[in-house]
């Protein structure tokens, strides 16, 4: 494949890339001038004739019918329905899923920043921590007694890593990550900055109007191809171990309490909260500031709507969501006043089953008097 200086790919040896980073598992079709320049990439409003822009919600169809990106990602049934005749300027690249192959395509346009092998002046290494040659420590991080630090791994500027820590092959963390002692982070995994690994879990015990802490013994595993986000705080086992398994995406200031579980390739919105010893199964996704009641369980493949409250362990697959959809205050009101009076409506109704089981003739409608005027 070729490159042109600068970063810059036509849109043949870009198809080609993406095809060879995504192992023929995204196939694409172009139409069009394949040999288009591309450079980088933009929203369909916004992008240039050097920009790649992507189609995947048919809502903004229009926007991509008008706009000026060099070449477009979509799906067959967009394509057919806006360029039945192919399209006048730009290229067209066809494939199933659009929305990943414009995120291999990014990844090529923008690749990360090449890792310089080395160790800072300013940080503060204990004698026995074991740092692999090909790994990067910048300035002012701190790295605890017997920690080890794989090749390729790269920790910012004022990351405090305890004693013990282990960090995997070709992993990031930002600025100001905090690993406490004993946690392990598997390879090529990014921990954004403000981060905090292995904290106390929320252990007390009551006592006569008091709290008794409970020591926090286990230690925080991460897997493989995790990303952290900025703020987030994943608090070691109280006995056990707090697992991250492999692929696991988390956005910011997420919580996950001591001794909980998240299974491979789950996603899991900003402003989450998990109680501890919560098990999230594979491949779930949780919307933002979904709240996960502890010593529950979330099967495989679940998908739990934004500002849900699960307060139950959820034993089938689906979308489950808790929260009213938006509405007017003035009808938010009236409902909720309603709501307020459910339980006596309940009662009323078992009366009026009642009195129906023990007397049909006192049915409503029956000629008899309802409840309320009787």
């Amino acid at each position: 494949m070729a490159e042109a200086p600068g970063g810059t790919f036509t849109v043949a040896d870009l198809i080609a890339e993406v095809q060879r980073r995504s192992h023929g598992a995204l196939a694409a079709v172009p139409q069009g001038a394949t040999g288009v320049s591309i450079s980088g990439t933009a929203a369909l409003d916004a992008a240039g004739p050097g920009d790649l822009a992507f189609l995947s919600n048919p809502r903004y169809r229009a926007m991509a019918a008008q706009s000026g990106a060099g070449a477009i990602v979509l799906s067959d049934p967009d394509c057919a329905a806006l360029f039945p005749e192919g399209r006048v300027q730009g290229a067209l690249i066809v494939c199933d899923a659009p929305y990943a192959w414009y995120a291999f395509a990014a990844q090529v346009l923008a690749p990360p920043e090449t890792l310089v092998p080395g160790c800072a002046a300013s940080a503060a290494v204990e004698p026995d921590a074991r740092i692999d040659p090909a790994a990067r420590i910048d300035a002012h991080v701190v790295v605890g007694a017997g920690a080890v630090i794989e090749a390729g791994a790269w920790i910012g500027p004022g990351c405090v890593l305890g004693p013990g820590v282990r960090i995997g092959a070709q992993s990031r963390l930002y600025g100001g990550v905090q690993v406490y002692a004993g946690c392990r982070i598997g390879r090529r995994t990014i921990i954004h900055s403000g981060a905090v690994i292995g904290a106390d879990g929320f252990g007390f015990a009551p006592l006569r109007g008091t709290w008794v802490k409970i020591p926090q013994t286990g230690i925080v595993c991460i897997g493989d191809d995790v990303e952290i986000g900025a703020n987030t705080t994943i608090d070691r086992g109280s006995a056990g171990d707090t697992v991250v398994e492999d692929g696991v995406k988390i956005d910011n200031q997420v919580q996950i309490g001591h001794n909980c579980r998240i299974g491979a390739h789950t996603a899991i919105a900003g402003c989450v909260g998990i109680a501890g010893s919560a098990i999230i199964g594979r491949n779930c996704q949780i919307g933002g500031a979904a709240m996960i009641h502890g010593h529950l369980q979330i099967v495989d493949g679940t998908v739990v709507g934004a500002g849900t409250l699960v307060s139950r362990s959820l034993r089938e697959p689906d979308f489950y969501t808790g929260v009213f959809p938006m509405m007017r205050n003035r009808d938010w009101e009236r409902n909720a006043a309603l709501l307020r009076h459910l339980v006596e409506l309940r009662d009323r109704i078992r009366r009026l089953e009642a009195r129906y089981q023990s007397n049909p003739a006192n049915a409503p409608g029956s000629g008899d008097h309802d409840e309320k005027t009787s």
